[in-house]
């Protein structure tokens, strides 16, 4: 993570809200610095209550959202709201007007209100807004609000993001469950029939409770209430958030199995979006998936097929074979931990007597590196002390430029040839391009620290395609 990622997470954990700002900024724009960016805070969210509130357009979300927020603050919670608004999909632009009924919290530090753009997704909501609400949540915020674009009679994905789902109606707009067909229906742990002072209101709720009514409720089910209320004069707000704070404080296990839902729909679609982007630039030939596009288009292929050559490619082609960047990634366990000391026996002294670890063999010189070493068991994990023997001797170059301690970390690879093949394919810097005999008569060979990051990396082949079964050097 570099300097800037860093900053922003550590002010996104204090809650600093143009950290947050910027950081919803970052995840919008996708890409691996949002990655980075919410493994950085993940560790910090799952405290906030995710509410969403969906409908059809022109019911009067945003003023509903702006009162609940009024109710909401004058019981001590800090808020944060994510509005949703649909991106054109002829100019690709996107007029971000949700938050302009919210300006009564503008000033108000325990707010948070960020407008987003949908950008051609489908479903009501932006592709970071998940994103986005673990910024908040990781920011401090104690309900989040997500408000989606106007929906139609399918768009339920508000139901696979937030914690509640409220779904907003009004009468006077024809059939007054018109919006409210299978999809949306099934996903409201409650209906809001806004704007009641129209004439209708009750015949809305009257005809939603019907439609509910054709469900089978067990006597523990949560079946949906159905509230009025006339938002833009705050009139029965406090009873939706009553009501929130009602079905947040079920103990039925909903709130977890959701989470488990959200979380397992979040992950299948980074690994989704993932294997796509690997298949298409790191395993087919560049411009391979156009010939495909072009194929199917112009009816020589159907998409089914085109699909499953994309993924015959991706799963049957040997890892990494056809990458642009030429290499498949080095894999390899930790071996070893090397420690440079100025006296050997000195040292064991501290690490045999005092720490009582156990030596593991004898003290064995190594000519070529000039030094002597000493392996130690640590549980797990191996201790490799290391004192020179030779004014020539990396060992004592080491200690006198940085002084004893930690020289070096071991990973033993299977084949430390065809490792060093792929590593200069990638253009590593390598202290050896070709193995050379270690300790014990394995094969070694270093990697610069200018390489791996200051840490002198020692690459170690494994006993079973060297010479014997002992360590490196």
């Amino acid at each position: 993570m570099n300097a800037y990622a860093h900053q922003l997470t550590r002010g996104v954990l204090d809650g600093d809200r143009r950290a947050i700002a910027m950081a919803i900024t970052v995840v919008e724009a996708e890409g691996s610095s949002a990655a980075a960016l919410i493994k950085g805070i993940y560790h910090r969210s799952g405290r906030a209550y995710l509410v969403g509130v969906t409908g059809a357009p022109g019911v009067g979300k945003s003023t509903l959202v702006d009162r609940i927020m009024t109710v909401l603050r004058s019981r001590g919670r800090t808020v944060g709201v994510l509005a949703v608004d649909p991106t054109s999909p002829f100019s690709g632009g996107a007029i971000l007007g949700d938050r302009v009924r919210m300006q009564t919290h503008a000033l108000d530090p325990g707010v948070f209100v960020r407008s987003m753009a949908t950008r051609g997704q489908l479903g009501g909501l932006s592709r970071a807004t998940a994103d986005a609400a673990v910024i908040l949540d990781a920011g401090g915020f104690d309900v989040i609000v997500i408000e989606t674009v106007g929906v139609g009679q399918a768009e339920i994905e508000i139901s696979r993001t937030a914690d509640m789902s409220v779904v907003v109606a009004m009468p006077g707009s024809g059939d007054g469950v018109q919006a409210l067909k299978a999809g949306v229906m099934e996903i409201a742990d409650l209906f809001v029939v806004n704007k009641a002072d129209h004439n209708g209101a009750d015949r809305a709720v009257s005809e939603i409770k019907t439609m509910l009514g054709l469900n089978e409720y067990g006597p523990d089910d949560w079946q949906p209430p159905v509230l009025q209320t006339c938002a833009t004069d705050g009139i029965g707000v406090d009873d939706v958030v009553d009501t929130v704070d009602r079905f947040r404080a079920r103990a039925d296990g909903v709130a977890g199995r959701r989470r488990q839902a959200r979380v397992c729909g979040r992950i299948r679609q980074l690994a989704s979006d993932g294997f796509l982007e690997h298949a298409e630039h790191r395993v087919l030939e560049p411009g391979a998936f156009d010939q495909l596009v072009d194929q199917v288009a112009g009816a020589e292929m159907d998409p089914y097929t085109a699909a499953e050559a994309v993924m015959d490619q991706a799963l049957r082609s040997p890892r990494g074979a056809n990458r642009t960047d030429d290499a498949e990634p080095l894999t390899g366990v930790l071996e070893h931990i090397g420690i440079a000391v100025r006296d050997l026996d000195t040292a064991l002294v501290f690490y045999r007597d005092a720490l009582g670890l156990e030596l593991e063999g004898v003290v064995e010189e190594v000519a070529s590196q000039h030094v002597r070493a000493q392996f130690v068991s640590a549980g797990p994990a191996t201790l490799e002390l290391l004192e020179a023997t030779s004014p020539q001797s990396p060992i004592a170059r080491s200690i006198e430029r940085r002084g004893p301690g930690l020289h070096h970390l071991t990973l033993r690879v299977d084949d430390i040839v065809a490792v060093l093949a792929r590593l200069k394919a990638r253009g590593v810097r390598l202290i050896d391009e070709e193995p050379r005999m270690g300790a014990g008569g394995r094969l070694v060979a270093f990697i610069h620290p200018s390489a791996a990051h200051g840490v002198l990396v020692e690459l170690l082949e494994s006993p079973a395609l060297a010479d014997s079964t002992g360590r490196g050097a």
